[in-house]
């Protein structure tokens, strides 16, 4: 019986752990497919806003406060 599953490794003891499996031949690791995930919020609004004169963001700014 074989499955492939894929997961998301949250620490380097876990790896140590999947690593120390694959020794025992319970588990198969492809180390091609490892790699590290980033997670930061800076990834995911990277490109999102476009470049605007600095006089247009504080209006918006002046306006969102209500002044």
């Amino acid at each position: 019986m074989q499955y492939t599953v894929i997961i998301d490794v949250l620490s380097d003891k876990a790896l140590d752990l999947l690593r120390s499996l694959e020794n025992m031949n319970v588990v198969r690791l492809h180390e091609g497919t490892l790699q590290m995930k980033d997670t930061s919020a800076i990834r995911f609004l990277k490109g999102k806003m476009t470049k605007q004169p600095i006089e247009e963001v504080e209006r918006q700014l002046r306006e969102l406060r209500g002044k």
